[in-house]
Formats: C-alpha cells, structure tokens, sequence
C-alpha cells in the first residue's frame, strides 16, 4: 500500500512507498495531510521538480460494496485500493419510515382527500444511454459516493485515465440459465395461480415444522420489514403459528436450532436480485457522471474482468476485481502488499429536529447545534483514558451529546467518554474508515 503524496502546493506527486514517507516524515522534509487515505505533503519540493507517471482509477460497482483500484500503467503496479461499503437499503428504510409516520399524522390531523398525483416533481436525469429518468435516493447514493471518491483521489494521485465495469445482469437468466425465446415472456407463473405455484413448489405441508393437512399461509422468507419483496422467489408456505411466531425475524434466527431445514429453504429458494437490479439502474447514471470530470474512460464488461483475473491468477475481492476491469489492464499486476482501505458511508447526519417515537408522536427536540466543546458527530479521535474499566488508548468514532458524555464507538465495543479525554485525528466527512 503506497502513501498519497503532495507538493507544496497541494498538487499531487507519485505515490511513494511507506518507508519513504517514514523518513521524509522523521527528517523534517515532509507533514502528515491528511490521515485517510493517509497522504503526506512536502514542504519545498513542487511539481515542476519531479517526474510523475500516469495512473488509472478502476471501479468495480456494487450494489452493497464498490471496489476502486489505482493502477500505474506503466509498471502494472496497484499502488492504492479502496472498497466502499454503501448505505443505500438504510435509506430507503429511512424513507419508509418518514413516509409512514407522515400519513400516520395526515390521517389522524386531516379530513378525507382525494389522492393527488400531479402536484410532485421530481428530478430528470439521464438514467440510460438514450432515455431519461428518475432514480431513488438510495440508488443516486451509491452513485453520489462512488464520485465522491473519484473526485477525491484525483487530489491526491496523478490520476490520466478511468476505466468503469459497465455490466448489465440478465436476471432473468440469474434465475434459470436455460430460459430462451418466448420463455422471456412468460414469468414463472404462466399457468398458475400463486398459490397453486406454492404448493406445487413446496409440497402440501408448513416448510419450518413439516405439519400437513392444516390451512396454509403464504409467507416472506426475507420479511418485507428486512428488505424482502413480493417476489415468487422470496415466498413460501407456512403454517398460521409457524407464520405468527417467526413474525419479522429472519430465517436463520427463527431456525437457528434446525440447521437443515434452513439450507434446504435457502437452497429451494431462489437469490434476490435486488443487488443485480440496482447495479443496472445506476451503471449509466455513473458512467456519465464520470464522463464530466473530462478525463478518457473505459468501459468493459463483467466477463473480460473475471477472464482477466483468472488467467492472472488473482483471488476474487472487490478491489481485485476493480484492477482486473477493462482492456487496458496491464499483463502483469503487482498486488504485493496492497491492504485495502474499508470505507463505510455513514452519511452527514439528519436535519429532522423534532424526533418522533414509533407512533409519529413527538417525543424530543434535537438541537440545531452540531458542534460541542469542538467535537462533532462521526469525528474519529483518540481517547487516552487514565484510570477505570477502560483505561488505556482507544481509537473510534465518536457520536456526541450536549452535554459532558460523549459515546466513543469501536469495532468491537462502545463506551462513555468524557471529552477531555479525547484528541481529534481526523473530522467527520460522511464516511468511517478501517484497514483490512
């Protein structure tokens, strides 16, 4: 993994190893930037007096974690790599939630009104190559912070060149690779009702106890309050009280004891392609969003990634992934030593002052302030504790109170802090960061 480096003027330099940074940084030569991605800044050297080398960002999108590698291309060498994790199903639950505490209060605060469907707007943006669209929140996210980040390593890396995985999935041959012709046309239900289908599919009996010969309910594998949908493919049979008693929880939870039952569910049922459809509905949007920062990009589709990862020999990981995207990937890549940075979009707070409870009704009033004693929500700092059960150095996020108890959250554990205890390393910027 190579340090970020830059002049005296903040423009961007090769990146360089970390033992080099270690000396620039022990004899005076150079200061700690920016702490993640860790970057270095000179203090007498420009760019005009150093060569610097063409690099190319790769991005591998994802529907829950996007891969970016930064490849020079003249050596081949992978000098950084990046695997975003985003928040797009957080906030489209968001969303659900506001939008049923809102017709909640409508209902109960106002008369009858006839629907209205002509009074909203929403934005037009060019979601395909030729037609133009709309796209949720919780898509443009995903989007929003692979662009962010393109936006950002251009600061830092003498970046010339992009190069994006523009794959289209066929969900349709995702869940039955033989399908052809007019069988595209005909869902799986052509010539069935559904619950005829689910009997047909999982046998006259409760699928969780095996129970027979009693009425049987259509029941969510995924429940719907988890990000589960109305599709065939997520449905099966349950008795009334197996229904009722596995309620919101998921199946692994409700049939941790029964192992077997679980694998034979899972495997019967069919992979959700929420995540393949999300990849198709933004990979336009993305590709032209890139194509702004004016620089050449790339395009390469899903199957010349995986040919060119496999006859190199590389495991499959996201960042892996990303370096292998496109045809100009070099003949030969050097990943030695290369951790990835794990970055997690945490997003830059809500503007909602008034919180409500579970049933809309306020119950606090959140101050408008963000800051307090110098701290913020999402700041990573270092706690340097004295005495008592969690005396010693800790490092982590913290989320602040208005009040002398902040909550310092690590990996593993969170804990009260007082803030005197507590040395900010790097301010809140949307995103949380961890070295694989």
């Amino acid at each position: 993994m190579r340090v970020f480096v830059l002049d005296q003027n903040k423009k961007p330099l090769d990146p360089c190893h970390p033992a080099r940074a270690r000396k620039l940084l022990n004899k005076g030569l150079a200061q700690v930037f920016k702490r993640y991605p860790f970057t270095i800044i000179l203090q007498n050297r420009a760019v005009e007096d150093s060569v610097t080398h063409p690099h190319r960002i790769k991005i591998d999108p994802g529907s829950k974690t996007t891969g970016i590698a930064i490849v020079q291309e003249q050596s081949g060498r992978v000098t950084n790599a990046l695997e975003i994790n985003h928040r797009g199903q957080q906030i489209k639950n968001a969303l659900e939630s506001r939008r049923a505490l809102r017709r909640g209060r409508r209902n109960r605060k106002t008369r009858y009104r006839k629907p209205r469907f002509l009074n909203r707007t929403r934005p037009v943006r060019e979601a395909s190559a030729t037609g133009k669209g709309w796209l949720p929140p919780s898509l443009m996210s995903r989007v929003f912070n692979v662009e962010t980040w393109v936006r950002r390593l251009r600061k830092l890396c003498p970046v010339t060149a992009i190069s994006q995985e523009l794959v289209r999935f066929d969900l349709q041959k995702i869940q039955n690779p033989e399908v052809s012709g007019v069988e595209y046309q005909r869902g799986e239900l052509f010539g069935f009702e559904i619950k005829e289908y689910l009997l047909s599919k999982w046998g006259h009996n409760c699928v969780y106890c095996g129970v027979e010969n009693v009425p049987l309910e259509v029941e969510h594998i995924v429940p719907k309050s988890k990000g589960g949908s109305n599709r065939v493919s997520n449905l099966t049979l349950a008795c009334r009280c197996c229904n009722q008693k596995k309620g919101n929880d998921s199946i692994e939870k409700f049939l941790k004891k029964k192992p077997e039952i679980i694998k034979k569910v899972l495997l019967k049922a069919k992979a959700s392609l929420k995540d393949a459809a999300a990849v198709n509905a933004t990979r336009w949007e993305l590709l032209r969003r890139l194509q702004r920062t004016e620089l050449p990009v790339e395009t390469g589709s899903g199957g010349l990634t995986k040919f060119n990862r496999k006859t190199k020999g590389i495991d499959k990981n996201h960042w892996t992934d990303a370096a292998c995207v496109g045809k100009s990937t070099p003949e030969k890549l050097l990943l030695n030593g290369v951790k990835p940075l794990n970055i997690t979009a945490k997003g830059h707070g809500i503007r909602q002052r008034c919180r409500p409870d579970k049933y809309g009704f306020p119950k606090a009033h959140a101050p408008s302030a963000k800051f307090f004693r110098g701290f913020q929500t999402g700041d990573i700092v270092k706690a340097d504790i004295k005495k008592g059960k969690y005396a010693g150095q800790h490092t982590g996020r913290i989320a602040i109170r208005y009040r002398p108890s902040f909550v310092l959250q690590l990996p593993e554990k969170k804990f009260d802090v007082h803030p005197k205890y507590l040395q900010t390393i790097f301010k809140a910027d949307g995103y949380e960061y961890q070295v694989n």
